[in-house]
């Protein structure tokens, strides 16, 4: 791609997204070298490492704003993005720029063209391990105090766990991205153990007492210190830090934040009201995430998979006890096997549902997501697009002026979404 092709920032992002590996392949043997190449900035500022099945956006979100509220300058590396690239790299939550992307495509590609020259087309980084290098650069280049960095995959050999961490994370363990990390439980916990590092302590969420035992039996081979949540704060969920997002999962969330950001020791001078703050004033869209389109009242829920699905009938059906009304769900999902026991779970609460398909290769059609209603479902099924139920700025097509509407599934259905919804 030459110096006047990537003049268009839309077509600079294009060409980030096409930079995929040939086959299934984990980016950690390409992310080595490519590190090096740029003279390791990851090992300049020091990070927490966070990994989970569900929950790790919103910790993550958790230790970076306590971590600005006690006053140190934070990088937040999450994915994917809703609705901006940028929104991956931030720096005091300010997302890196479109020109920053460009200038950073402009820098990696001779380094990423040498790697592959020097092996095969195959060693040359991805997407992710492009987008994982603009973190550690814009990090290190911006002087943050400290990182606060999401896993994309797994956790052992997802790119970013070239990283050294203060402290490692593990919020949840459940079945997802079973066809890369295993299809047990205990296979999905050894992946995602893969970022505990010797010695360096590790704080673990709610998860099945088979997964936790895997992620322990690791930890203690590397003696790294194991903190739960549960032995920390106990069953009793008002016992929990509160913080201002929606949902009792949030608060063991927001444990989980609390006791990470606890094992940074004193220098970092997190204190108590510093946390409260942290945890009161995050921002993390698309977590049942409240808003009004055009007067009427909507829900914004990313729920991907069979532990979020649990979440989300939790909080249908409060949500339909609070309005005395059920809902309207618009639902769209990367892949039938997640989309099942979402299905099922809203078919159980809502009046209308509108079926959509995420603009993502991996998107479940129309067709396979009404196979998945079960045959004592009562309400209406129809077949819609984003662009149809959501025809620009404030405004929604579907069901009826009084009715709630709430979206879910796909992180990605969520950010397209967002996107028609800031079209004035």
């Amino acid at each position: 791609m030459t110096q006047g092709d990537r003049s268009d920032y839309l077509t600079a992002a294009n060409y980030l997204y096409g930079l995929k590996p040939g086959g299934t392949r984990f980016g950690i043997d390409r992310m080595r070298p490519f590190a090096a190449a740029l003279g390791n900035p990851e090992r300049i500022f020091p990070c927490l490492h966070v990994a989970g099945t569900n929950g790790k956006g919103s910790v993550a979100a958790m230790i970076e704003s306590i971590l600005r509220a006690a006053g140190w300058r934070v990088g937040l590396y999450t994915s994917p993005h809703l609705i901006h690239l940028g929104e991956r790299v931030q720096v005091n939550r300010q997302a890196m720029s479109e020109p920053r992307i460009m200038d950073y495509i402009h820098e990696l590609d001779p380094i990423a063209d040498a790697i592959a020259e020097s092996g095969s087309p195959a060693d040359r980084p991805s997407f992710f391990e492009y987008m994982t290098a603009m973190a550690f650069l814009e990090f290190q280049r911006a002087r943050c105090d400290i990182a606060v960095l999401e896993v994309g995959l797994g956790g052992e050999f997802d790119a970013t766990n070239v990283v050294l961490p203060e402290v490692s994370v593990i919020t949840s363990i459940g079945l997802d991205h079973c066809e890369w990390l295993g299809d047990t439980l205990e296979q999905i916990a050894r992946a995602k153990a893969g970022i505990i590092k010797e010695g360096r302590p590790v704080v673990i969420g709610r998860m099945p007492e088979a997964a936790e035992h895997v992620i322990r039996g690791i930890a203690c081979a590397r003696s790294a210190p194991v903190h739960s949540v549960r032995e920390c704060f106990g069953s009793d969920i008002n016992s929990y830090p509160k913080t201002n997002l929606l949902g009792e999962y949030q608060r063991w969330n927001a444990a989980t934040a609390r006791i990470a950001v606890g094992l940074l020791g004193a220098k970092w001078s997190i204190s108590d009201p510093a946390v409260s703050t942290g945890l009161n004033s995050v921002k993390w869209r698309g977590r049942w995430e409240r808003l009004s389109i055009g007067g009427r009242a909507a829900v914004l829920d990313a729920s991907h998979n069979a532990e979020g699905a649990r979440v989300l009938d939790s909080n249908l059906e409060s949500l339909a006890r609070e309005t005395n009304r059920a809902p309207v769900v618009i639902v769209g999902v990367l892949g039938a096997d997640r989309a099942a026991s979402l299905i099922l779970t809203i078919c159980r609460h809502a009046r209308e549902i509108y079926f959509v398909v995420p603009a993502q290769p991996r998107a479940t059609s129309h067709a396979e997501l009404e196979t998945l209603v079960p045959a004592s479902f009562r309400g209406k099924i129809f077949r819609a697009t984003v662009e149809e139920l959501f025809p620009g700025g404030d405004v929604c097509t579907a069901g009826a002026p009084n009715d709630t509407i709430v979206v879910t599934g796909s992180i990605y259905l969520l950010g397209e979404v967002m996107a028609r919804l800031e079209r004035s």
